[in-house]
């Protein structure tokens, strides 16, 4: 789990008679989440494990909480954006300072297995609370604007909890895609495109600079076919640059993300071959000193393959 671990506590006002309390934990667009929160009137407070990490937001006038603990303890609904599933475990259900959870609402943001939403579930259940899984598609601009694209796995009606109108405020239509399982399944299923798109795109543009074709000519062409995704413009100039610096979405996480869709692949007997080759392609790429810079970098990965 990251040393620079971020939560935050946010009250927002509503059509309900008591206050919603929330905590967002987030390495990187937690910053961003909170700022946007903050916009629209609701009171943040933040946690870091790193103090130093919540400077801009206690400059920006967020409070800053001293422990995880004590960011939720008032909390009545808790929105987690933690990197995996054992961070999950770790802060709200560890056994050296588990969060009181009776009668609160988690909402899970992250990008965590469908088996492992699950399990989480039953847990948080178990201890006296109401689990929805919310992970979301986008980041720190996406955060910013509140344009998040945000999948809803729920046994009961997203749009009946006491959460619903903070998910609304970071993205506009929250989508409820069925029972707890669902949204986590999405998600990956989503960042799986991310991997292979990227990737693959990377591998063409590679054979044309190798070739020295007309990397514009070609642009004009796949912007006019069923082929063209709008990433390839993200990228493209990213890669012909070289330049992978000030990262939405770091390759160290594209990289936990594809091993994790392997696993959930494996679980119910989907061939993986094609996302192993992805696999070692990321993972050189991360080997390189690249995890913290953005996935584009991959390109590296692709156009000087490791002995």
């Amino acid at each position: 789990m990251s040393n620079t671990l971020l939560l935050l506590t946010v009250t927002v006002l509503s059509d309900y008679t008591d206050a919603l309390y929330l905590v967002l934990l987030h390495p990187h667009a937690g910053n961003k989440v909170a700022r946007r929160l903050s916009e629209e009137g609701c009171q943040v407070a933040a946690w870091n494990r790193n103090i130093s990490k919540t400077e801009a937001l206690s400059a920006a006038g967020i409070s800053v909480h001293q422990s995880a603990q004590a960011a939720a303890q008032q909390s009545d609904v808790l929105v987690l954006m933690l990197s995996d599933a054992d961070a999950i475990k770790d802060v709200l259900l560890g056994a050296d300072q588990p969060v009181d959870l009776q009668g609160k609402v988690v909402v899970q943001m992250g990008t965590i297995g469908p088996k492992e939403s699950c399990d989480i579930a039953s847990q948080i259940e178990a201890a006296g609370a109401q689990y929805l899984e919310a992970p979301v598609l986008g980041s720190q601009p996406e955060a910013s604007k509140g344009t998040l694209l945000i999948m809803v796995g729920s046994e009961t009606k997203p749009q009946d909890s006491k959460a619903w109108s903070v998910l609304t405020k970071l993205g506009k239509e929250p989508v409820h895609m069925g029972a707890v399982g669902t949204a986590a399944a999405t998600k990956l299923a989503l960042n799986q495109l991310i991997a292979s798109l990227t990737v693959g795109f990377s591998t063409s543009l590679g054979l044309l600079q190798r070739n020295g074709a007309d990397i514009d000519k070609f642009m004009d062409i796949l912007r006019g076919s069923a082929l063209y995704a709008p990433t390839f413009d993200k990228k493209l100039q990213r890669m012909l640059d070289r330049d992978y610096a000030n990262p939405n979405f770091p390759t160290k996480h594209l990289l936990k993300d594809i091993r994790l869709f392997t696993s959930e692949a494996e679980k119910v007997k989907l061939d993986t071959s094609l996302l192993q080759g992805l696999e070692a392609v990321i993972a050189s790429t991360v080997d390189r000193g690249l995890a913290e810079t953005d996935y584009s970098a991959v390109h590296e990965g692709v156009t000087e393959p490791q002995k």
